[in-house]
């Protein structure tokens, strides 16, 4: 497929390139958080606003100066001004990460979100929620089962049935994450991903696929192209990462540092 990075004019500054508004993170994950912001900002968005508790964002502060903080009791506020929803990397399932999860549900406007991780194992148990308009599901087959109600060897006999039954479901677009990944539209159009190797099979790589999505469309790519690009990059950072490091040395925080390199082979 013949993809292309979205336009950067000269004439621009950084909110041309989208604000990012990233719920993610707890106690015992602020990695999640970490990572899912940089890939974000890596992939080109112009601003991330991270919503944690303060331990997350202490323990991200300690590592980048390049996110903009803010508290969770702020988000109403910060959703007004975002352009993009990120939420779910590393939240936890607890009560309050639940009542998070709901309440931003109900206040979100009509903006672009991306539900990764345990926002997913916590939209199971609201089936009957309704999503934003342009929304992004990024199941790996567990979640996909608890989201469907399916035992999960149904789910991994029929990826592309699967991922086509949870966009009917939610009216989204649906990223199945696999060895080949599976992209399915709002209107069951079918990308099947084959970048990738095995480098990709460590912790926070996923959070890093959720950011790298959540950069496109902060920067005007429209949902179901954002999950391609996204994931068609996000392998290729671990194809060219191993040819460095080995597929068994690829940690998930290389692949960021490999975006640019994904980016520029396709420039």
């Amino acid at each position: 497929m013949d993809f292309k990075m979205p336009p950067r004019s000269e004439n621009s500054h950084k909110g041309t390139f989208g604000r990012v508004l990233n719920i993610s993170g707890s106690d015992y994950m602020p990695g999640a958080a970490l990572l899912s912001s940089l890939a974000a900002l890596k992939i080109g968005c112009g601003y991330v606003f991270l919503a944690a508790c303060e331990r997350v964002i202490d323990a991200v502060a300690a590592q980048t100066q390049n996110v903009v903080f803010t508290p969770l009791s702020d988000i109403s506020n910060q959703l007004k001004l975002a352009d993009v929803l990120l939420i779910g990397c590393g939240l936890s399932t607890s009560e309050g990460a639940e009542i998070v999860f709901k309440n931003v549900l109900k206040s979100v406007p009509d903006i672009p979100c991306v539900i990764d991780a345990d926002g997913l194992n916590i939209l199971s148990k609201i089936q009957s929620a309704v999503l934003p308009e342009n929304t992004i599901l990024t199941p790996h087959p567990k979640e996909a089962s608890r989201l469907l109600r399916k035992d999960m060897d149904e789910i991994l006999a029929d990826m592309e049935g699967s991922a086509k039954e949870i966009s009917k479901k939610f009216s989204c677009v649906t990223v199945l994450k696999s060895h080949n990944t599976v992209v399915c539209s709002k209107d069951f159009e079918i990308y099947v991903n084959h970048t990738g190797c095995s480098a990709l099979a460590k912790a926070g790589s996923g959070d890093v696929l959720a950011g790298m999505i959540a950069g496109l469309l902060a920067q005007k790519c429209d949902a179901y192209y954002s999950a391609k690009l996204g994931v068609y990059l996000h392998g290729l950072c671990g194809d060219i990462a191993k040819n460095d490091l080995t597929e068994y040395g690829v940690m998930a925080h290389d692949l960021i540092r490999y975006i640019p390199y994904a980016v520029k082979s396709i420039l």
